[in-house]
């Protein structure tokens, strides 16, 4: 599949939306694409007319960006254009191109909708180890298959590229209605180590295994084919076609056999597979031409059947085994819960691979893409048309052909983590295996090892990797971070459909979700549209008359709690203590959060800190009680470099005791040390407890330190560590205020003040609130904020003043309510939502659970999308 844009418009031409642009641009380094297709339109008439967007994208594509600027104020999907105005169309998608067949196909979709006076299509292609070959096949113009193929160039090239800009003339030539056609480009590499092309940048690395001229090794081959009454007509003469040509090209070394499936399963030969011989695959090509469709569906017996022949294969035998599987309905007779299925199918079929094919629309293809994901294989639709016998051949072409079995990449001496899927259980000619990862710093090589099956023993190697930089990919214009960063792309994408992948053939509730929100962290990280997240364009805040870059497209997680910012972890009580209802805390980048009174809703606001920061969070100058927070630096998200990310890794936590004086403790991620009336640690690998004075140290192993100061003062430190941690993942202390009755009226600081005040907030939505740096002061100045009578009331922490910013008005229910249903109509499928005006005219659609407030100036405040 590839991308498409379609405007709708009357077949009468004059009633048509002009498109006045077409741009493709696509930068392939290293087999990694990134695509920016931009389209303007303009509508000329002097009447409203409707342009429609439609996407569709390459199966293994994650859209990155999407964009669109305009010269109205309201957008939709299909969106209105107003007489005389214009408007722009950017969508960006990337992608890893996959080697099959000994190729590597480049496929870019060309469908303006009409003739296009400036319509261009530009591909710059690099790969470090050079380009084996080229050819630009004839524009493709519809999904079927064909033999033919463009001759191309070969030789040594390391960049490449290639332009594509028809006049209108040429455009109709192809057809009157203009392009509707893939420009398609085929290349394959030159490879020659045994160990492949290993890349490495900013500490991620890439390892390409294709090796060339290895033998093919022998197979074990059984054919499960579906002649249930579904399959009569064209499906099943195309099934018979397509096993004719397969049959005839079965090595002599090759064993197969044939089973078949209605209601009823039929093995061509009894309890063994046969030997490729010429006269067995003659008879087996006159079995197929007597196979008659009728009846029912039985998958789980044709499994069964199907794992008696291959498993366990002989005494001694080296042969791969592979079960094609090929069906275009579901289970009907016999068992059909899809989870028995799968559980039958994993125990019998043991070390087979099983590919599945799931012929049209009407096949159970996520119990296929299951089976294949249990069984070390992969499943593929075949789509009803008139090429699928080639489908069916194409698709065998890439499995017919095994040189490696069992195949086990490693990366020695724990210098390499985060690493993608390394164990393959077969690597067939033609195709390539993939595994990216991170390094150690400071690594100027790392050992890289290989254990395989060939064809007649076990091999293993390794090869010393150096660390060399000199090589760098081109810039690609239009990308938001540029094509240096491909490696580490590649490697969250590559972790994001494993984490896809193992969420799929999971049916744990718990371990769906964990998969999910790694998914989730990821695909937000790197802005990827993945199926976990969805696309939310930012709308300009006024109409633009001049041509500015649109705003980048942000993804944000598709549940009705979902938000764009990275939010807490969840507190995991422990010792069988549970942290009261009213509470406040602060916990991850420091996000602050206090649970209202006689609510069911969070106060929440976050402080973006510099590295080696204090803040004060509690200060009761009456019980001599105060609470500091040193703040930590980590990485930035990905596209906000200039913001910094900061944690709590220390926390101070000092009280009155008396006549002994001030009891100290000093909570850190490795330990918690208690002083007054002496010193004592505790490590937070283990239990233990301090008492002096009243003053109470629970540590829990690993899990975090319960301090109790008084019967009614308790805090709870929370030790977050992770031990295979992301990108974005830090281990830092949560600090949470789980009963604060204690405290008197004068207290303060950043969580103190909030729990002993009584803030006016709107109910039902949660506020970010963003730090400020004040015009010609190089102090940061953090701020704690309430609404009191409809006023944002900030309290300055670097100078203890307090000021007022600007009114925000709530609009009335009635309202709301009209609010509401013009959303209803401008987009179906988004859930009830209501509209918050703030002063000067800015305004955005928030959901009434989450929305994020910004402080932008002194003058102006605005609302972000959570």
């Amino acid at each position: 599949m590839h991308e498409l844009f379609l405007f709708t418009y009357s077949s009468v031409p004059c009633l048509q939306l002009k498109v006045t642009d077409y741009h493709v641009k696509c930068c392939v380094v290293s087999r990694y694409a990134i695509t920016s297709v931009q389209s303007s339109i303009w509508n000329q008439m002097a009447i409203t007319k409707e342009a429609a967007f439609e996407v569709d994208l390459p199966s293994s594509a994650f859209i990155s960006n999407f964009s669109i600027e305009r010269e109205i104020e309201k957008f939709r999907v299909a969106v209105s254009v107003p007489p005389g105005a214009r408007m722009s169309f950017c969508l960006t998608y990337e992608e890893l191109l996959p080697r099959r067949l000994g190729r590597y196909e480049l496929s870019v979709g060309l469908r303006p909708g009409q003739p296009v006076s400036n319509l261009t299509l530009d591909v710059s292609l690099v790969e470090q180890t050079g380009v084996a070959f080229i050819k630009v096949l004839p524009l493709r113009t519809s999904r079927l298959l064909s033999n033919n193929n463009a001759q191309g160039n070969s030789g040594f090239v390391e960049r490449t590229r290639i332009r594509y800009t028809p006049s209108p003339q040429q455009q109709v030539s192809i057809s009157p209605k203009g392009l509707n056609a893939d420009f398609v480009i085929q290349y394959d590499v030159n490879l020659t180590d045994l160990m492949g092309d290993i890349q490495v940048f900013d500490g991620y690395f890439v390892h390409y295994f294709a090796p060339r001229g290895l033998p093919v090794v022998p197979k074990d081959v059984i054919f499960v084919i579906d002649v249930s009454g579904s399959m009569i007509g064209t499906k099943i003469k195309q099934t018979k076609q397509a096993m004719n040509t397969i049959l005839g090209d079965l090595r002599e070394g090759d064993h197969f056999n044939i089973v078949t499936f209605s209601d009823k399963v039929h093995t061509w030969k009894k309890g063994c597979t046969v030997r490729a011989t010429r006269q067995n695959v003659r008879d087996a090509k006159e079995f197929v031409k007597r196979i008659i469709a009728e009846g029912w569906t039985n998958i789980n017996a044709a499994l069964l059947s199907a794992a008696q022949l291959v498993n366990p294969p002989s005494s001694g035998s080296r042969r791969v085994p592979l079960v094609v599987f090929l069906t275009d309905g579901e289970a009907t007779i016999g068992v059909t819960a899809g989870d028995i299925i799968l559980s039958n199918a994993k125990k019998a079929l043991g070390s087979a691979s099983l590919f599945g094919l799931a012929f049209g629309d009407d096949a159970d293809f996520p119990l296929l893409k299951r089976l294949a994901l249990d069984n070390r294989g992969v499943a593929r639709m075949v789509y009803e048309d008139a090429d699928a016998a080639l489908q069916l051949k194409g698709f065998y072409d890439e499995v017919a052909s095994p040189l490696l079995s069992d195949v086990q990449l490693d990366y020695l001496d724990h210098q390499a983590f985060d690493v993608t899927r390394s164990l393959f259980p077969n690597y067939f000619r033609g195709s390539e295996l993939v595994v990216a990862g991170r390094l150690r710093a400071g690594l100027k090589d790392f050992k890289v090892s290989l254990s395989a099956n060939d064809s007649k023993r076990r091999i293993k190697l390794e090869n010393d990797v150096l660390i060399n930089s000199t090589w760098r990919s081109p810039d690609c214009s239009g990308s938001s971070e540029g094509m240096s960063s491909f490696v580490r792309r590649l490697w969250a994408y590559f972790t994001i459909k494993e984490l896809l992948l193992a969420k799929l053939n999971t049916t744990d509730a718990v371990s769906q979700k964990l998969l999910a929100d790694k998914a989730i962290n990821l695909s937000l990280e790197y802005n990827f549209v993945t199926p976990v997240t969805s696309l939310v364009p930012n709308p300009p805040r006024q109409p633009k008359k001049t041509s500015v870059p649109p705003p980048a497209a942000k993804t944000v997680k598709t549940t009705p709690t979902s938000r764009l910012a990275a939010t807490q972890p969840t507190p995991v009580p422990f010792s069988g203590k549970k942290p009261p209802q009213n509470e406040s805390k602060t916990d991850g980048d420091p996000h602050f959060v206090l649970q209202l009174p006689k609510q069911q809703q969070n106060l929440c606001f976050t402080v973006d800190g510099r590295p080696n920061d204090v803040l004060r969070l509690v200060e009761d100058p009456q019980r001599g009680i105060t609470v500091d927070g040193h703040l930590t630096g980590a990485p930035p998200k990905r596209g906000h470099e200039n913001r910094s990310r900061t944690y709590f890794d220390r926390l101070s936590i000092s009280a009155a005791a008396g006549h002994a004086g001030i009891i100290a403790i000093t909570v850190s991620l490795e330990k918690v040390v208690v002083e007054g009336e002496g010193r004592e640690t505790l490590t937070v690998n283990r239990t233990g407890s301090v008492t002096r004075q009243g003053v109470t140290v629970d540590v829990d192993n690993h899990q975090g330190c319960w301090i109790e100061l008084a019967d009614d003062v308790r805090f709870l430190v929370l030790f977050h560590h992770y031990k295979h941690p992301s990108y974005l993942q830090m281990a830092h202390l949560g600090f949470y205020i789980t009963r604060g009755l204690g405290l008197s009226a004068s207290t303060g600081g950043l969580l103190g003040k909030l729990q002993t005040s009584k803030p006016n907030v709107f109910s039902g939505v949660t506020w970010r609130l963003r730090d400020k740096i004040r015009e010609g002061s190089d102090q940061s100045c953090y701020f704690v904020w309430s609404i009191v009578s409809r006023h944002v009331i900030l309290y300055s922490i670097c100078d203890k003043t307090c000021f007022k910013i600007r009114r925000v008005f709530i609009l009335s229910k009635n309202k709301a309510g009209r609010l509401r249903e013009r959303e209803r109509e401008r987009e179906r499928e988004r859930e009830t939502e209501r509209k918050l005006v703030i002063e000067r005219g800015y305004s955005t659609v928030f959901t009434p659970k989450d929305a994020c407030l910004t402080v932008i100036s002194d003058h102006e405040m605005g609302l972000m999308l959570a």
